[in-house]
């Protein structure tokens, strides 16, 4: 059973799993990177974005279910369409700076290439209609496709929020029921103007989203509503640990194709659909979930040390470290496409793009212990005068 959370106490679990998914997404978002070899898309069937996905619904659950119990739904859903608007902007805000980045780098090289790679092409084309499909959430580029899910999986919280007030299992009972809908008639979200749908169908994502919220609103209450038993996180760590061997016999083929992948005509096709989140990819993630709350309990003294800081400080700012990731990603993919795809500009290229993911997170923690200063400190003096 969870235990409640004391006030002012933080699960750096949270912010270091979190922090270490926008590490992969990086990594992963880079074409042709070798280290992508080695994150966790090569060792289960899922990847950072699941991670990303439950995290973002457990921490929801976390912070909005207490404002509901304290101060009632109206102020709550107020909170949640306050943090929407937020990643709204930011998602425009990135999604200006990443269409500039790559029509810079496309007239620069002459490389029409990235025009239909990078999903811009409809951009070049009619910027004025890209731009308003853009504020709508209908024209997503390629990397520009996971705020747009968070952001309708957020707007719509306030009912999950209300219903795990009624019952801990009404929200994921009728959120089931969508998944399993969405898999079986094929509901989507589409895009304009060429009607593709959605790379991550919300109709499907909410389902992980909403099972996150289930668990982060019993860490609040100290209810589990799910069946315990001490067989379950020993069960899971046998399947994680069978679905690493397959995923790594596979990754091994990619890289010598004589090498025989395991059981790939039986799991090849069950596993693809990200989009839809399908289903061996959800109990892959799930198991990995429940055997690494198993392995890594809250209090685990790593979490304390030097080493795990770095993750913790880019989780606990995870909108701007993960917006900065996707400019530093394609970036990464135009240096490596253009001037030279070796292991040593891949190291730099890799190890020179996490430092800055670190570096910023390290300045916005600075910033946020400058404002956390006494009143009549010198530092809180000029800041209230800045903000005058």
């Amino acid at each position: 059973m969870a235990a409640p959370l004391s006030r002012g106490e933080r699960d750096l679990r949270l912010d270091f799993f979190r922090g270490l998914s926008l590490f992969f997404i990086f990594i992963d978002h880079i074409p042709e990177n070798v280290l992508a070899y080695f994150t966790l898309r090569s060792v289960a069937f899922n990847d950072a974005a699941e991670v990303f996905i439950f995290i973002s619904g457990y921490t929801a659950a976390l912070v909005y279910g207490g404002s509901l119990r304290q101060h009632g739904a109206l102020y709550a859903t107020a909170q949640v369409f306050r943090r929407v608007w937020q990643l709204y902007v930011a998602h425009i805000f990135i999604f200006v700076i990443f269409t500039a980045e790559v029509s810079y780098a496309i007239g620069v090289v002459q490389n029409q290439m990235y025009t239909e790679e990078l999903g811009v092409g409809d951009f070049l084309v009619e910027p004025h209609r890209a731009i308003v499909r853009a504020l709508l959430l209908a024209f997503q580029p390629t990397f520009l496709d996971i705020l747009p899910l968070y952001i309708v999986l957020l707007a719509s919280f306030p009912l999950v929020l209300i219903g795990l007030r009624r019952h801990p299992l009404l929200p994921l009972a009728f959120s089931a029921a969508l998944y399993g809908l969405t898999l079986s008639r094929g509901w989507a979200f589409h895009t304009r103007p060429s009607h593709e749908v959605w790379f991550f169908n919300p109709l499907a994502w909410q389902f992980l989203f909403v099972i996150g919220a289930t668990c982060g609103n019993a860490r609040v209450t100290g209810h589990w509503p799910f069946p315990t038993s001490p067989w379950l996180p020993r069960l899971a760590m046998v399947v994680v640990v069978a679905f690493a061997v397959i995923n790594f016999s596979w990754t091994l083929h990619w890289i010598y194709d004589p090498f025989p992948p395991l059981f790939a005509k039986a799991l090849w096709n069950y596993s693809l659909d990200k989009t839809n989140l399908a289903p061996l990819r959800l109990f892959s993630f799930l198991t990995l979930a429940v055997a690494t709350m198993h392995v890594v309990p809250a209090d685990s003294a790593f979490l304390h040390r030097a080493l795990a800081r770095p993750m913790i400080l880019c989780g606990q700012h995870s909108l701007y470290v993960f917006c900065l990731s996707i400019l530093l990603s394609v970036l990464g993919h135009f240096v490596l496409a253009e001037l030279s795809g070796g292991l040593l500009m891949q190291v730099v290229v890799n190890v020179g793009g996490m430092a800055v993911m670190i570096a910023t997170a390290e300045l916005l923690e600075w910033f946020k212990r400058a404002g956390r200063q006494p009143p009549g400190s010198p530092t809180a003096s000029a800041a209230a005068m800045l903000s005058e």
